[in-house]
């Protein structure tokens, strides 16, 4: 049994925009919280393989795409239903089964999110 947290999917509380995990890294210094979140997410990106899989999912066309298509990099299926498993309890995946395919999902939140994260806080002018 893991004892891996899953995050709950970065969502805006007024639906209107994106709401980071945390201020640009140039903002303020972050919370407990705050660095927790963001290192659970750079962990999981942190490995080759996962880092390959969640490009592949986040570059395929209609934004998501089958385990049938993204499997071939580099290791055996089981270690990449593994890696796909903790890009999911990183909340940086999310996947719906179609039949006997699963589909995975890279949620534009996400990307947004970690985005901000790395970005300079605006200037003010």
């Amino acid at each position: 049994m893991s004892n891996a947290k899953v995050l709950p999917p970065l969502e805006p509380a007024d639906g209107q925009g994106v709401v980071p995990c945390c201020p640009p890294l140039t903002e303020r210094p972050m919370t407990a919280d705050e660095a927790e979140r963001a290192a659970r997410m750079f962990k999981a990106l942190g490995d080759p393989v996962r880092l390959r899989l969640f490009s592949a999912v986040a570059s395929h066309e209609d934004g998501e795409a089958c385990v049938c298509d993204i499997s071939d990099v580099g290791v055996s299926q089981p270690t990449v239903s593994h890696h796909l498993k903790k890009l999911k309890e990183a909340g940086l995946l999310t996947s719906e089964r179609r039949g006997t395919w699963v589909y995975y999902r890279v949620e534009p939140s996400v990307l947004a999110a970690m985005g901000k994260l790395l970005t300079s806080a605006a200037t003010a002018a």
